[in-house]
């Protein structure tokens, strides 16, 4: 499983004209799901995202995480974050996890990320042509990878 956090100051994601979510000071979580991963990837990963300390204290230190800041999750599921790229210029996603089995890993993300900051987290459309609009705040980005943390 691999996920993209992004810090924001506002994101958004639309479907058709319509938007699914919508959050303010936070996280836009990119989230690739491959057909390794299990539960036990969401359960290494929510924690990570949820206790990530890159918002900035009283001495502008990347010291607070989202609860420490009131902060929000915006999760949008990309199975292109496992795009393999070594031959030719069209990417390959074998490694993507197929819907039935990427969907339910999924929700259990949405659930875990829920159950961790006490409230709802905002998302995308599971296989829909998501527009996201974000604020990109610092930038901070951090990329994390489940496969990696054995080496963490």
């Amino acid at each position: 499983m691999r996920a993209v956090l992004q810090r924001v100051t506002q994101a958004s994601c639309t479907v058709d004209g319509n938007i699914t979510g919508e959050i303010g000071l936070g996280f836009l979580v990119l989230l690739g799901v491959e057909d390794a991963d299990t539960s036990e990837d969401v359960n290494w990963l929510a924690p990570k995202i949820a206790n990530m300390r890159v918002f900035g204290d009283e001495n502008g230190l990347m010291n607070k995480a989202l609860g420490d800041v009131d902060g929000n999750i915006l999760l949008i599921s990309q199975f292109t974050l496992f795009a393999q790229t070594k031959k030719g210029n069209r990417p390959s996603f074998i490694r993507a996890a197929r819907p039935d089995k990427a969907i339910p890993l999924y929700e259990e993300m949405i659930l875990a990320l829920e159950a961790l900051l006490g409230k709802k987290i905002a998302t995308g459309i599971f296989g829909a042509d998501m527009k996201i609009n974000l604020l990109n705040d610092g930038p901070v980005t951090i990329v994390m990878d489940t496969k990696d943390k054995d080496n963490h």
